[in-house]
């Protein structure tokens, strides 16, 4: 047919076979048979032939003439009623319904309408749209879209069809069922493009590998610069500790030579006790005793009861004993008659002295007497300290006589009298977030232990050798991190474990990963202690940084509570006003607990019940005591106090104190050892941390128990019991008073300045009113005059908004352009249609 093509001048192929069975000679049996011929003739191309077993084939070539208008020509054949010619075109519908089914199912669809470009689009992208040819696929569609629109246009078409045609026709050995345009071998053209994807995969494989590598040498760099840098960062830390150890040391060395000069006193001034001791036994036994002799022995008595000899464990710098009784004196020989009773105890020594009669509890404090209120008061609702319980306390020192003469009572009565103020109490007033199969291994440890350890063996990254090379050289370049250390003391082998992996010793390369990590493990003598002592050493510095802040706060808020002025004003302050307030049996305090300060906030003023007590102490604080005002800067300290718990904190410091202990013994079972394993540092290394971390310790030990202290006399000042009261409920107390002291200053500011605001409008409200009220007079008296243009003035008040206030004027303000245009173009209509007489009030007119 290519050769009838080029022979007979086609445009295509198979034109010919289409125009004859369309065209009609007008002899119904000769047109008949030419038209079952050459049906028989397309049947037998498209069916038999290279297309018996080619669907691709088949829709080509069925395209082809369908394409060529073979199906309106089938539709008109079918007018002929020819049973033959009819069976020739129903073997033709019957393949191709075949073929497009076989098509259809290739896309998991039913039916293909291959006449609609749309549908056939929608299957091709639905088939590849989330496949790697999809981007190729729509770079087709874009190069297509750059075809050019004239000249040769139908050419570069016509050659694209080819080239797939050929492509989805042509054999895996290139071979053409149909007549090739070009000379082209697809599958070798595939093969490379194939080649070049596998050089490509390999390439990424590798480079992949890279990575990998790359990945896993930046990782151990990671580490060593991390390590480095913690060294870098220690360097000054171990110095600042160096430092404290030496200080620390002289310290000790200062207070061992005080102790040796105390001791060597002590032992002269005994010698000579002796001495006269002995001189006083021959006395007795020469019997010469005299008036003069009994006055020398009291007197060697009195000193035998004040003298005191310190001891090597520690004594305190006034040198006395913990025994608080004198020896007695030495029992007279044999045959005396009985020495003089000795002297009473003195100089502290001895029982302790008779108790004061019933009734005598020291002396009380003299109260101050205050003006008595004017009308009944509300109630303070505090708790007093009794008397017996003052002495000592900064109660004593507080003087109430300045203070009461400085107070406004007045105004006090006024604003926290018992009787409520009628009306509304609720006023505002300001105040108010691919699997492959693993080889077997050997495993003797527990599958799910197993797995666990696996997994953190790998986030590890280290080999076994390298883990057991850090737990002897205590990991000195510092390659595991302290959190993964915790992680391993959870997955070292138990004794069970250990003599299970013993036995297996032979078929060690065989063992699982983890079992083989246990293993090695376990070859390290008390490989168990090593690290729990390696953790400790990890986490020393942490646990010293978090628990010495907590101390010095202590310390800190203890001295700043201690020494505060503002504070001892401000309770004083309080003490009057309570007093004044609770006449009576509730009054007439010497002292308040203070955990009464923050019941100074709930109690409400009978003005408004927005403004509490703490308010107005402000209020007058600022004005006539203003340093108090500032109380909050000068206990700054308080707050971090007031988080520290003292239980959790010596629990802290109980944990440093058993990890050292359990040093110490692990350096003694290392330092006995017979023999070492290869490259062990343990002694070395941990000898110095111990005796470094030791020193640290006990300053951090001394200073908690000076902060205990500390405490102990701050809360004994403010009249508390320590053994009641902790640490923490003690300074909460203040924090929440100081939180609710700054709260109180921030409303009383807020208050001020709606104050202000309520007033600067109430003046503005009054000025517009005065203006009103003028402009009304003024119009009253223009009226008046000659009863005429108070309609013009309505008018002109209308337009400029005076008649609705300030907030028209405001609006016409805005709109002032647009108004004013509207007024000009419609004045002159507006006088034209005003000629007329029109009533202003009742029983008035005005002529326009």
């Amino acid at each position: 047919m290519v050769h009838y093509q080029k022979y007979a001048s086609e445009r295509t192929r198979f034109q010919r076979l289409i125009n004859d069975l369309d065209r009609s000679t007008g002899k119904y049996r000769e047109e008949v048979h030419l038209k079952t011929a050459i049906m028989s003739f397309i049947n037998a191309v498209i069916k038999y032939g290279a297309g018996e077993e080619n669907l691709e084939f088949r829709m080509h070539l069925r395209y082809e003439f369908l394409m060529l208008g073979l199906q309106p020509v089938i539709d008109k054949m079918r007018e002929l009623e020819n049973a033959t010619l009819d069976r020739h075109l129903n073997f033709f519908e019957m393949v191709r319904n075949e073929d497009e089914r076989a098509l259809g199912k290739r896309f998991e669809t039913i039916h293909i309408d291959a006449k609609s470009a749309n549908s056939m689009f929608d299957i091709i992208k639905k088939k590849i749209a989330h496949s790697s040819a999809y981007p190729s696929f729509l770079s087709i569609l874009q190069h297509l879209l750059l075809l050019p629109k004239s000249g040769r246009s139908i050419h570069h078409w016509s050659l694209i069809d080819q080239l797939i045609q050929q492509i989805v026709l042509q054999h895996d050995d290139g071979g053409n069922p149909d007549i090739a345009p070009l000379d082209i071998n697809f599958k070798d053209v595939i093969e490379k493009v194939t080649n070049q994807d596998r050089i490509q995969s390999q390439m990424e494989k590798e480079k992949e590998q890279a990575c990998d590598e790359l990945r896993s040498e930046l990782t151990r760099k990671d580490r060593e610069m991390e390590s480095k840098e913690q060294a870098r960062i220690s360097f000054p830390i171990e110095i600042s500790t160096l430092e404290e150890a030496m200080s620390a040391l002289h310290d000790m060395q200062e207070k061992s030579e005080k102790q040796r000069a105390e001791l060597d006193d002590a032992k002269a001034q005994n010698e000579q006790l002796q001495a006269s001791m002995n001189s006083f036994r021959e006395l007795i036994q020469n019997g010469k005793i005299d008036k003069d002799s009994m006055s020398e022995a009291e007197e060697l008595l009195k000193k035998m009861a004040s003298a005191t000899i310190p001891t090597t464990s520690g004594t305190s710098s006034g040198g006395s004993m913990s025994g608080g009784a004198p020896p007695p004196p030495p029992p007279p020989p044999p045959g005396m008659p009985g020495a003089p009773p000795p002297p009473p105890p003195m100089m502290g020594g001895g029982g302790p002295p008779p108790p004061p009669p019933p009734g005598m509890m020291g002396p009380a404090k003299q109260r101050k007497n205050l003006p008595k209120p004017s009308n009944p008061l509300k109630s303070f609702n505090w708790s007093k300290i009794a008397d017996m319980q003052l002495q000592g306390t900064l109660w004593m020192d507080i003087d109430e006589t300045k203070t009461i003469k400085l107070l406004d009572f007045a105004d006090f009565d006024k604003n926290f009298s018992a009787y409520q103020k009628k009306g509304s109490d609720e006023s505002d007033d300001g105040y108010g977030s691919f699997k492959q199969q693993k080889p077997k291994e050997l495993s003797v440890i527990d599958g799910r232990r197993s797995q666990n350890c696996n997994i953190l063996l790998s986030k590890l990254k280290l080999t076994n050798e390298e883990i057991c090379k850090a737990v002897l050289t205590m990991d000195t370049a510092e390659s595991i991190p302290k959190d993964m250390i915790e992680q391993l003391l959870k997955y070292l082998p138990t004794p069970e474990e250990a003599t299970l992996l013993n036995e297996h010793q032979g078929e060690v390369s065989n063992m699982a990963r983890a079992d083989r990590f246990m293993y090695d493990l376990s070859r390290i003598a008390h490989y168990h202690q090593r690290l729990n002592c390696l953790y400790y050493k990890k986490k020393f510095q942490e646990r010293m940084s978090d628990a010495k802040p907590k101390v010095e706060a202590v310390l800190k808020a203890c001295r700043e509570i201690q020494t505060s002025q503002k504070l001892k004003k401000l309770l004083e302050i309080v003490l009057v006003l309570g007093n004044y307030m609770n006449k009576g049996a509730r009054g007439n305090a010497a002292g308040f607990r203070i955990s009464s300060l923050n019941k100074i906030i709930d109690t409400k003023s009978s003005v408004s019940r927005n403004v509490t007590m703490l308010h107005y102490l402000l209020e007058m604080v600022e004005r006539k005591f203003p340093d108090v005002f500032k109380l909050d800067e000068e206990v700054s300290s308080v707050p971090a106090a007031a988080r520290v718990n003292l239980g959790e904190l010596e629990k802290e410091l109980g944990v440093l104190r058993v990890g050292l202990k359990e040093l110490e013994t692990e350096l003694n079972y290392q330092r006995n050892r017979t023999s070492t394993d290869k490259g062990d540092k343990f002694v070395s290394v941990m000898g110095d941390f111990k005796t470094v971390s030791s020193i640290s310790f006990n300053k951090l030990s001394d200073l908690l128990d000076e902060a205990k202290q500390r405490y102990n006399k701050v809360c004994k000042l403010f009249g508390e019991d320590p053994d009641k009261v902790s640490l923490e409920q003690f300074f909460q107390i203040f924090d929440i008073f100081i939180h609710s002291f700054g709260e109180a200053k921030m409303d009383n500011i807020n208050f001020r300045k709606k104050k202000e605001e309520e007033e600067k409008r109430a003046r503005m409200e009054a000025d517009r009113l005065a203006r009103d009220k003028l402009r009304k007079q003024s119009r009253k008296a223009k009226a008046g005059k000659n009863g005429e243009g108070e309609f013009d003035d309505l008018v002109s008040a209308l337009r400029n908004g005076e008649v609705f206030g300030d907030d028209m004027v405001k609006m016409n303000l805005k709109k002032g352009r647009k108004i004013s245009q509207q007024n000009n173009r419609k004045n002159g209509d507006d006088r034209e249609r005003m000629g007329r007489v029109v009533t202003a009030q009742p029983g008035r007119t005005v002529a326009m």
